[in-house]
């Protein structure tokens, strides 16, 4: 059996029970489930509709957002997030390059690099190196000043922390940044890049190996193996090229208003929806949820 979901923004509900009940007499799917009224429905299905991206694309028109998944083992032991553009809404990175005078450059190597169209880690090495020179104590303002955090995530965390889950945040960011995001937040660990600091400035230099793709991948086989849980028990979400190898292998990909050409890759893309849109795809309704 699989499971059809329909997803839209929180912050504006926009999701109506006629639109809802259409679908799901068209497909011959089962009883309507609302997991939060104006926000989330979903119905379960006994095969994957032929026309489901022709009706996912007439949906996003709407700003409605549909996934049709197993519904067998949709409840995940393990999240593994990415930070810049997922778990928060900036890139660190070009947040630091702005105050160094360097962003419109830096912006560019990085849109670049999460569209894959260059390689992530020559692109970490060369936009770090613009930022040579620039005082540590920049580091906290950044985070003080620009800073946000998507809506729901800290929620998305609590509930699946409560009902048995690891959080993991892995980014080719920065530790500087991803210590504070994951204690804020409640993962219960990190991994991300190292900037070297000599003399309280920046050396332009990442610490090396360079925590990339490849890396992302192996966070996931390393920390399910200590877990003692598969691939399929990890829930995994992200929005750029570097994340397409642990969102490929996880049980459930989910690419969170991704780079075109990150999304084109993923059977689940949420665009429309928040961070809350992970514990609907599971399964969990809005009384489900746990506030941290």
């Amino acid at each position: 059996m699989f499971v059809a979901t329909l997803l839209t923004n929180p912050a504006d509900p926009s999701l109506e029970p006629p639109l809802v009940e259409a679908l799901r007499s068209a497909w011959g799917g089962g009883a309507a489930r609302w997991l939060a009224r104006g926000i989330a429905a979903e119905f379960a299905l006994p095969a994957v509709p032929d026309n489901l991206w022709q009706v996912w694309d007439s949906l996003q028109a709407q700003k409605i957002d549909l996934a049709v998944q197993k519904s067998q083992g949709r409840r995940k032991r393990m999240l593994l997030a990415d930070m810049d553009s997922t778990m928060i809404g900036q890139e660190c990175i070009d947040e630091l390059a702005d105050m160094a005078g360097v962003g419109a450059r830096v912006k560019e190597i990085t849109a670049r690099a999460m569209n894959g169209e260059i390689g992530f880690e020559g692109a970490l090495r060369e936009r770090v190196g613009l930022l040579k020179g620039l005082p540590a104590a920049v580091i906290d303002r950044v985070y003080a000043e620009r800073i946000t955090f998507t809506p729901g995530g800290a929620t998305l965390i609590a509930t699946m922390k409560a009902n048995g889950g690891h959080a993991v945040l892995v980014s080719g960011g920065f530790t500087a940044f991803t210590s504070r995001v994951a204690a804020a937040l409640g993962f219960d660990e990190n991994r991300a890049n190292t900037l070297l600091i000599e003399d309280g400035h920046l050396t332009g230099v990442p610490a090396e190996p360079i925590l990339g793709r490849e890396a992302k991948i192996a966070a996931l086989e390393e920390i399910t193996a200590r877990l003692g849980i598969g691939h399929d028990a990890v829930i995994a979400v992200g929005d750029g090229a570097n994340d397409l190898g642990m969102l490929h292998l996880a049980g459930t990909g989910v690419a969170l208003h991704a780079k075109p050409s990150v999304a084109a890759e993923c059977d689940i893309r949420v665009n429309h929806g928040d961070l809350s849109a992970l514990l609907f795809l599971q399964g969990y309704a809005a009384e489900d949820f746990v506030t941290p």
